[in-house]
């Protein structure tokens, strides 16, 4: 059986310890230059995201699509649940400051 996960076994997500980590998805597919800039940002954050690759699930890019109110092109990121939007908006969030308070739960 494994152990609950514990921020602070993890020197990058200390400022975490104790608190609830934000969910982040980002559907994504291999070989796209967006989807590559997008998971470098969230990389960089230190927390932990799932990636859906739309290519080899392809059964997922119908959910993605109805999740994203029709959008079709990749990444499309989610935030706990709330869709972000794509690479250009999550790179606008960034720039703004509104992405570090989205990812404070």
């Amino acid at each position: 059986m494994n152990a609950p996960f514990d921020p602070a076994a993890d020197d990058d997500l200390m400022p975490f310890a104790g608190k609830k980590l934000p969910k982040i998805e980002i559907y994504r597919r291999d070989f796209c230059g967006f989807c590559a800039a997008a998971e470098r940002l969230l990389d960089s954050k230190n927390l932990p995201i799932t990636a859906i690759d739309i290519w080899k699930e392809t059964e997922r890019k119908a959910e993605m699509v109805q999740r994203a109110g029709g959008r079709t092109t990749v990444p499309q990121i989610f935030i706990n649940g709330k869709h972000l939007g794509g690479c250009d908006d999550l790179f606008d969030a960034e720039n703004s400051g509104q992405l570090d308070r989205l990812l404070k739960v």
